[in-house]
């Protein structure tokens, strides 16, 4: 892993100049963020400016506490003034997986999801592991950095999410890394990210899902409608998977015009996301990994296809596909 790691980082201080004006481009989430500052430590004095910019309005009760307790700045997409910055950068995710993303030329895509294909000037895409936290933290111990206790905690807990605990998807790597990271993080505030609180605002989708929900064959389906953030949609499938006797919660609501569908299942059956992408890939985008998965289709192309469109057909046209 260290020869590995020092080569690609060797690669990568050479794509960037000290005058270089730095934009990272994320989807705003643990993962993204603890690499985002893992990102802003290994080019510290190296280049002019670097700034955090999230495409997503964060709105997860973990994500807001893990910005506030970590202190982490983020500008959005659109406050973000064209002309101000000369050098693009993609952490945890890929440039085909949002529309928004084709306002860059990205110089380097650092990621652990499926391999798009993207031609970066740099680039490390590593899909057998389980967080991108894990390959940015194999980095910092490249270039023999002490991290911080905020970017320490940060990249604990993000490989803590991303990999659920070690449940999902994750190789030797993710465990040493998190081994490393475990000797400088602060395990109370890692606990107190965890441990936020659902938002009172937010009970009304659970109490929607619970009284919607179609159980059938071990796969629990539901419908949330228009949601204010796609991130509810995520939770409550979180949530109905710790069911018993329910191996997959495929979770679907509107959001500007899309209609999201997260996708969990146990991971041992079938992979969520080659079944997102089968399904979905061809009106939408949609992929993931082995035991989590998304697919976020135009309303429009939806609309086409369900006469006459309303919230109950909806349900029995993705039940219908995903059966």
């Amino acid at each position: 892993m260290k020869n590995s790691a020092a080569k690609k980082l060797e690669e990568l201080y050479k794509v960037f100049d000290e005058g270089d004006n730095i934009l990272i481009v994320v989807i705003a989430d643990p993962d993204s963020m603890a690499s985002a500052l893992a990102f802003k430590r290994l080019m510290w004095r190296r280049v002019a400016s670097i700034t955090i910019s999230n495409v997503n309005v964060v709105d997860r009760p973990d994500n807001i506490a893990m910005i506030r307790l970590l202190g982490i700045r983020m500008t959005h997409i659109n406050d973000i003034k064209n002309g101000s910055y000369n050098r693009f950068v993609m952490l945890d995710s890929q440039p085909g997986h949002n529309e928004i993303f084709s306002r860059f030329r990205f110089d380097a895509v650092i990621d652990h999801h499926p391999d798009s294909k993207y031609a970066s000037a740099f680039s490390d895409i590593r899909p057998l592991y389980g967080a991108t936290a894990s390959i940015m933290t194999e980095y910092v111990i490249a270039a023999k950095i002490k991290p911080s206790v905020k970017l320490a905690t940060a990249l604990f807990h993000a490989i803590k999410t991303d990999t659920c605990d070690f449940e999902r998807k994750a190789i030797v790597e993710d465990m040493k890394a998190f081994q490393f990271l475990f000797k400088y993080a602060n395990l109370y505030l890692a606990r107190k990210i965890e441990q936020s609180e659902i938002r009172l605002s937010q009970l009304k989708y659970y109490q929607k899902a619970l009284a919607g929900i179609v159980v059938h064959k071990g796969k629990l389906f539901c419908h949330l409608g228009t949601v204010e953030n796609p991130d509810i949609c995520v939770n409550i499938a979180d949530f109905f998977l710790k069911i018993e006797s329910v191996q997959w919660s495929i979770v679907s609501g509107t959001y500007n015009d899309l209609l999201v569908i997260i996708f969990r299942n146990d991971g041992i059956r079938k992979n969520a996301g080659a079944v997102s992408s089968n399904i979905f890939g061809s009106i939408g985008s949609a992929g993931g990994h082995k035991s989590a998965a998304r697919a976020e289709i135009p309303l429009a192309a939806v609309k086409a296809e369900i006469k006459p469109y309303n919230a109950g057909n909806l349900l029995n046209w993705i039940m219908k596909k995903v059966h």
